[in-house]
């Protein structure tokens, strides 16, 4: 129990002081606007914190930053989310802030099926 309360209390810090990208990230996801899927913000999943999860799409989206490149940590942890039925779209931090309306565009078609990833 004191591990899941440090947990949230780290999702919590995270959510008070987000990236540049994740704060472009979020101002995309929020408010329903992609048509009745909810995203929610910094959420612990088990051992990890997702950066934005609809779950009713069972969709995990992460904004990642170069430290991600090939990390075998980001690949065990996709492993788990995954065996917990959760769908992962890995976007460059460099692309949400320079093409906002492409990563829209990516979001709705994964959220849509119409692209795996």
């Amino acid at each position: 129990m004191a591990s899941d309360n440090r947990l949230l209390g780290h999702a919590r810090a995270m959510r008070r002081a987000p990236t540049l990208a994740e704060h472009k990230l979020w101002t995309l996801l929020r408010d329903r606007r992609f048509v009745g899927f909810k995203f929610r913000r910094q959420v612990p999943i088990g051992p990890y914190i997702a950066d934005f999860v609809c779950f009713s799409a069972k969709l995990i989206v992460e904004a990642d930053g170069s430290q991600h490149a090939e990390s075998t940590r980001d690949a065990e942890r996709d492993a788990e989310l995954e065996r917990r039925g959760f769908r992962l779209l890995r976007l460059w931090n460099n692309d949400i802030l320079a093409r906002p309306t492409a990563i829209a565009d990516l979001v709705w078609s994964t959220l849509h099926g119409e692209v795996a990833r």
